[in-house]
């Protein structure tokens, strides 16, 4: 079958021919229909030799949706031909996070050598993947495999970052969602769909914002030296109850902290590789609380299903097929991709 590997630190992943897997035990044989390249695939393959504990080769791609082809002679809780997308953090199944449905925050990450599909364990850019068990599929009926398969990454991140503010976003509240991409334009449409607050969108670039108000923004800027005065504005002059940092770069670390009222949430969830100073007394806001989201547990990628099965979740997509992965990881790259650029098998 074919795939696309990384099999060289900081080397463009290269197309291959792969024995197709066979499942064994309790593991499940997907057939790809769609995968999702994300700006953490970049970090994989950008990633200098040591620094993360995969060992190479191995197939990439961990946003994936497809159908169910084969059951190991342990396997249950699936049928064949059925719908599913695949819930990518995997974590060692035995700790009492993975065992709730938490592998994201497994208790063990940091001892294994792998932390899920397509990051040290083959994942879905190939025609198909083995997954260790059921636990990590969720039935993805009533939705296409191009829009399912964002929604395990895009989706559920966007979704565990809001569901970490919800409680400060009730009516008259305001929340700022900074980078408007895969993730960014799911997080406007999350925050419309299960909050009442007030949702303003920064990005740098027009096409973006424009994206933004597709997606339900009350309001969008670009990132300029006065957005911070802007957004308080706008948000009524006290400041943001919330900030989702989809970049997380120095410069958007320093609007959100600009723009949050006292006693306000932050969430960092892009990895763009800035750094906030902690001192107390500081500029920070007082009584502000950071959180780093990570993904997001395997009950919450249900909800993000339904939410889209409703109708009050679409993702905005670029289709390539799987043997244009190159050219979809340049234009990710360079910035070019609007919304989420999905590979399809060909």
């Amino acid at each position: 079958m074919r795939a696309v590997r990384l099999t060289v630190w900081g080397e463009p992943p290269v197309p291959a021919d792969v024995e197709r897997p066979v499942p064994h035990g309790a593991q499940v044989l997907v057939r790809v229909e769609a995968t999702g390249l994300c700006h953490s695939d970049l970090h994989v393959i950008d990633a200098a030799p040591g620094v993360l504990p995969y060992r190479l080769p191995f197939t990439l791609g961990h946003e994936v949706a497809g159908r169910v082809a084969a059951l190991g002679p342990d396997a249950d809780g699936v049928d064949v031909d059925e719908p599913v997308v695949l819930y990518g953090p995997w974590g060692c199944g035995a700790c009492g996070r993975c065992a709730a449905g938490w592998d994201n925050y497994c208790d063990r990450r940091d001892t294994l050598p792998w932390h899920g599909a397509g990051l040290g364990r083959d994942g879905g850019m190939a025609d198909y993947v083995v997954v260790p068990s059921a636990r990590q599929l969720v039935s993805a009926d009533g939705l296409t495999a191009e829009q399912a398969a964002p929604l395990s990454d895009a989706g559920l991140t966007s979704y565990h970052a809001v569901s970490g503010l919800r409680h400060t976003l009730g009516e008259g509240a305001t929340a700022v969602v900074i980078g408007i991409g895969g993730l960014g334009h799911l997080a406007v449409q999350i925050l419309r769909a299960t909050t009442a607050c007030r949702v303003l969108a920064v990005d740098v670039r027009e096409e973006a914002l424009a994206l933004a108000e597709r997606s339900g923004a009350d309001f969008g800027t670009l990132l300029r030296a006065d957005t911070a005065r802007v957004l308080r504005t706008r948000g009524g002059g006290a400041g943001a109850d919330a900030v989702l940092d989809f970049v997380g770069t120095t410069d958007t670390l320093a609007l959100a902290t600009g723009v949050l009222r006292p006693g306000g949430e932050l969430a960092v969830v892009g990895s763009g590789g800035g750094s906030l100073t902690v001192t107390k007394p500081g500029v920070l806001p007082p009584g502000f609380r950071l959180s780093l989201p990570f993904w997001g547990p395997r009950p919450q990628l249900a909800e993000v299903v339904a939410l889209a099965r409703s109708g009050a979740l679409h993702v905005e997509t670029e289709r390539f097929p799987l043997s244009a992965a190159p050219e979809a990881i340049d234009r990710l790259r360079r910035g070019r991709v609007r919304g989420r650029a999905v590979l399809v098998p060909d």
